[in-house]
């Protein structure tokens, strides 16, 4: 009997070590904390950066809700660090707000980032606004002190041959050593393709801003010669995968049929690839030879194209909800380009003497509604 109360005097003693421990180590844990100051900002429309101090009890970052602001975090290891936020000039008339995520192991605050809308332009008068919309975005390519596409609107895709539709030319950035694939001069741009060497290399261009319905617009008159294939068109913004994320050809044309232009859209469901396709052509003859109006209407319901003001095109939206039939519901780029051969434009082959062709744009402008 004495051994067994000293047994269970020492166990005892030994649960209460335990216990005692166990207390003091919770009371060592601490809940993450972390946030910024000031919390909330409000900035105009143009570009700016803003520098914000951040505190926190552990390792710490920062990152942005939306693409239109970047985070650059020093002292994420310390209590003490700062963010600083670089925000995009806003293009869009209307005012845009997000949030800057600060976070500590599980603990989360947020800057509240308010940027105003830009003004909207006053409307050139010699501007044809459609009814019920309003001009948000246009390049009339007629800057003189620009003599390659203004790069605050435009971006350049840079492809070597065969990269897509088997395609022939090379792809550049505006130009190679001193040959200019893209220019701007007399109030027109100008996208080449031209042999330099041993390779023929042209221009592809994408609007910076992307848009989702509205009414978009381009004047333009098409090169000759048979290889050349010159398109306006758009791909979405977020694009991942061919059918499937949609493409819209507002005006497509192959030189080896002169003055037969087309209008077309892929998805899933309908490309040409399928035998599925959706697409209209008609001749205008003097496509190659004069400036003509090739416009795209896109709205929730449908996709219609025109040329000069007449109906060319139409694709309604079958309303089910489904991306295989109907991908155009988000944003989109404008691009233009200039091809050289490929499954298309080089199906009845090339002939180089044509080098080097021009396709020439008037403007480009985009409405939406009011």
């Amino acid at each position: 009997m004495k051994i067994a109360r000293l047994y269970a005097l020492a166990l005892g003693c030994a649960f209460a070590w335990v216990s005692c421990s166990s207390s003091s180590d919770n009371e060592a844990v601490t809940e993450p904390t972390v946030s910024g100051n000031p919390t909330e900002i409000s900035v105009g429309y143009e570009a700016t950066t803003a520098t914000h101090s951040v505190a926190a009890n552990r390792e710490w970052t920062a990152y942005s809700e939306d693409d239109w602001i970047s985070c650059a975090a020093t002292g994420t290891t310390s209590t003490q660090g700062t963010v600083t936020l670089t925000i995009a000039a806003n293009t869009q008339t209307e005012a845009r707000t997000s949030n800057v995520v600060l976070k500590a192991g599980t603990a989360r605050s947020y800057i509240a980032v308010t940027q105003e809308a830009h003004p909207e332009e006053e409307v050139d008068p010699d501007i044809e606004v459609p009814e019920g919309y309003k001009l948000v975005w246009h390049d009339e390519f007629d800057d003189t002190s620009l003599t390659m596409p203004d790069e605050d609107l435009w971006w350049y895709e840079a492809w070597g041959p065969g990269y897509v539709n088997n395609e022939l030319q090379r792809y550049v950035k505006g130009k190679q050593g001193d040959e200019l694939t893209a220019e701007v001069s007399d109030g027109t741009l100008k996208i080449y393709a031209k042999k330099v060497n041993d390779e023929v290399i042209s221009a592809r261009i994408n609007t910076v801003e992307s848009w989702k319905y509205g009414y978009f617009e381009a004047r333009l008159k098409l090169p000759t010669g048979k290889g050349t294939w010159p398109a306006f068109w758009m791909l979405p913004k977020d694009y991942n995968t061919w059918p499937d994320d949609g493409e819209i050809d507002i005006m497509e044309e192959v030189g080896y049929n002169p003055n037969y232009v087309s209008s077309s859209i892929h998805c899933k469901a309908y490309y040409h690839s399928i035998g599925t396709q959706k697409t209209k052509e008609t001749l205008v003859s003097t496509a190659q030879s004069e400036f003509h109006v090739y416009a795209l209407k896109w709205t929730e319901d449908y996709i219609r194209t025109y040329i000069d003001g007449e109906l060319l095109f139409s694709f309604a939206n079958d309303g089910t909800g489904n991306k295989n039939t109907w991908p155009f519901n988000v944003p989109f780029y404008v691009k233009l380009n200039l091809a050289w051969g490929g499954d298309w434009g080089g199906a009845q082959g090339v002939d180089e003497s044509c080098l080097p062709a021009t396709y020439e744009i008037d403007y480009v402008r985009v409405f939406q509604e009011e």
